[in-house]
């Protein structure tokens, strides 16, 4: 089983100085951490002043790079086995991290799963619900919270993924899914959330398509067939369907039918291929 002693927190923060604080206060009040870091991300107020009066030991860049890119910087820095991801917006309760850290022993990921009713607006608990059903189907396993920023994790295997990383604000969604495909366990832990201080920098139409994106990149990497057999599968059935259609009402198969029964064959073959490919991939990695 884990403990906070071996475990480093990273905190990624872009002008949070009304919370920031606090939040390196209780995650210090709530257990022993080997270090806890805050990575401003180039803010323009007082977040740097704010972290370094609670006790943090601050990593600053010198623009803004986005919050992934300071998770990653906090992941190059971090100095213990474990390393727990808090927001530093004071939404996550700082007091749960030590029983996410706790279940570490047995998983690789332990993500705090908040409650739908502990989500901020309901566009914004529809549209996750929507991206956490379709990451279930494409990961082959129930994701209750895809999109939460409260995890713990081992940093050998955050840093297996570093590079897939991005540096906006999909690194949640990233890391689950890639844990997942990756055949690493992931625990889901009940973690409910507080109201945000401050206004949220992300916006629900322009973040939840690249969600979507990464979704699929993500997923192709991993498991290919999960994306190509379902689009190969809907092509021949919709083929097939016209052709049986145009053979009653107008007793010739179109050219449409044959083209799309085609276009099925044409991405089922693609994704085999893509299998294989993703299949060499893992295992160059294992050999090394």
């Amino acid at each position: 089983m884990a403990a906070p002693s071996s475990t480093s927190v990273v905190i990624p923060a872009y002008n949070e100085e009304a919370s920031v604080g606090a939040v390196v206060e209780a995650l210090a009040a709530a257990g022993a951490w080997r270090e806890i870091l805050v990575i401003d991300d180039g803010s323009d107020d007082d977040t740097v002043a704010c972290a370094h009066a609670a006790g943090a030991r601050v990593i600053r860049h010198p623009y803004n790079k986005g919050n992934g890119a300071s998770v990653k910087t906090g992941i190059r820095h971090a100095t213990g086995e474990f390393i727990v991801i808090i927001d530093a917006d004071g939404q996550h309760r700082a007091a749960l991290a030590p029983r996410l850290v706790a279940r570490l022993g047995e998983y690789d990921l332990v993500v705090g799963a908040r409650s739908p009713g502990s989500q901020a607006t309901v566009g914004r608990r529809l549209g996750n619900w929507l991206l956490a059903r379709l990451a279930g189907f494409l990961a082959g396993h129930p994701v209750p919270d895809l999109t939460s920023g409260f995890r713990a994790a081992r940093t050998v295997c955050l840093r297996e993924f570093l590079h897939l990383l991005p540096n906006g604000f999909s690194t949640p969604t990233t890391t689950t899914l890639a844990f997942l495909r990756a055949g690493y366990s992931v625990a889901f832990e009940p973690a409910d959330a507080d109201a945000r201080l401050g206004r949220s920098k992300i916006r629900f139409g322009r973040d939840g398509v690249k969600f979507f994106l990464i979704l699929l990149r993500v997923v192709t990497i991993f498991s290919p067939l999960r994306v190509f057999v379902p689009v190969s599968a809907a092509a021949v059935m919709l083929g097939v369907g016209y052709a049986v259609w145009t053979i009653i009402t107008q007793t010739h198969v179109t050219n449409s039918s044959v083209l799309l029964i085609v276009l099925g064959v044409i991405v089922f073959l693609l994704g085999l291929v893509s299998e294989q490919i993703s299949a060499i991939r893992f295992q160059s990695r294992d050999r090394e």
